[in-house]
């Protein structure tokens, strides 16, 4: 993904499981990306439809974003990630990236 369409900056703390205690989350880390905020139906990883209520799109290396990962957007507002889908265009000339579907 060219680097001038990464215009906007998320936190994203990985889930890592639940405890006694609740979730679990990584250590939060800054993934520049291209948001959108729009909402739409999307399905989650069992199939079921929800709704989507922001995308992000990033570099395809990005670290590891699992479902239910807590993301802090620019505006402070804190959602989870329905689902991280893998665009790979195995050497066409398209931007590979990475789509994440976010509650």
């Amino acid at each position: 993904m060219p680097a001038f369409l990464l215009r906007h900056e998320v936190t994203v703390e990985e889930y890592l499981g639940s405890s006694a205690y609740g979730p679990r989350y990584a250590t939060p880390v800054t993934v520049r990306c291209l948001l959108e905020q729009k909402t739409r139906t999307v399905r989650d990883q069992g199939g079921e439809e929800v709704t989507s209520t922001s995308t992000f799109r990033a570099p395809l290396d990005t670290a590891s974003v699992a479902p239910e990962s807590r993301v802090t957007l620019p505006d402070g507002d804190t959602t989870t990630v329905i689902a991280a889908l893998r665009h790979d265009g195995g050497g066409l000339p398209v931007p590979d990236h990475l789509e994440v579907q976010l509650r």
